[in-house]
């Protein structure tokens, strides 16, 4: 389908976004409603959800959710849509981090419940909105994976588990749904303040990313937005990083860059 430049991109969709009281979540929520969707925002923080859903309107409605009960997780599909007609776009990206302490010294107390929010709310989301979905012409699941996932690292051990597992989770079901018209795909936010991100940014952009401007939840939110939409029609089983180039290679050491060279014309294609 050839979508034109125009506002209005999930005109007649319903969403649902998980941690979307707060971060990426948040951002991408806000997003969906200005593009024309109504959104069920799903948080173990009620306050901050019900602001939100109360902010945004009556095309926001807010639903207190744990993701990694299964039971909560098929009421917010459920209450999605009865309150707005349907679900068309699961946005799995509620999240939490884990320890930073080193392997042998870490006791892996954190294991459950960072798998059972990471994964397998993910998992269980991505099961209850599919078989609406499957029943229902279709639709887009997008799950929140991390640059953790794609490059090599020591810490947080795991946190990056777990969201490599989604990555393999997301690439198998996106084969699996595609019969039914149900695409998956993830991104992988890197190095974008959020309230999880328990690390000092500056230095770590500095060393390890190309773009070295500080991204923005509303970053990844423009690529969710993508994922959901018509012009991703014919995408799935991908990751999607938005990371200012880091899982690309590291950038040039400010000792080997090149000056903006006099003139730089010449002409187009």
């Amino acid at each position: 389908m050839k979508v034109g430049p125009v506002a209005g991109e999930l005109d007649g969709k319903v969403a649902v976004v998980t941690g979307g009281a707060s971060g990426i979540g948040r951002a991408t929520a806000e997003l969906f409603v200005e593009e024309g969707a109504k959104v069920v925002v799903a948080d173990v923080d009620a306050d901050r959800g019900q602001e939100l859903a109360e902010r945004l309107g009556p095309a926001t409605a807010f639903r207190q959710t744990d993701v990694a009960d299964a039971e909560q997780v098929q009421d917010l599909v459920d209450f999605a849509v009865g309150a707005f007609g349907g679900l068309h776009v699961m946005f799995n990206n509620a999240g939490i981090p884990s320890s930073f302490s080193r392997f042998l010294e870490n006791d892996l107390s954190d294991l459950d419940r960072v798998m059972a929010v990471n994964l397998f709310g993910v998992m269980v989301g991505s099961r209850c909105a599919a078989r609406h979905m499957a029943a229902h012409g279709g639709g887009s699941i997008i799950n929140t994976t991390s640059i953790g996932a794609l490059t090599g690292g020591a810490l947080p051990l795991v946190y990056r588990v777990s969201k490599s597992a989604v990555i393999q989770f997301s690439q198998s079901i996106a084969i699996d749904l595609a019969e039914f018209e149900i695409r998956v795909n993830c991104v992988a936010p890197g190095h974008i303040p959020t309230g999880i991100t328990n690390y000092d940014l500056g230095p770590v952009i500095e060393r390890t990313q190309p773009l070295q401007r500080i991204g923005d939840p509303v970053d990844v939110a423009n690529a969710v937005l993508f994922l959901a939409g018509e012009r991703s029609a014919q995408i799935t089983g991908i990751v999607m990083p938005v990371d200012g180039g880091t899982t690309a290679g590291p950038p040039v050491p400010k000792g080997r860059k090149r000056a903006v060279p006099e003139g730089g014309g010449g002409r187009g294609g």
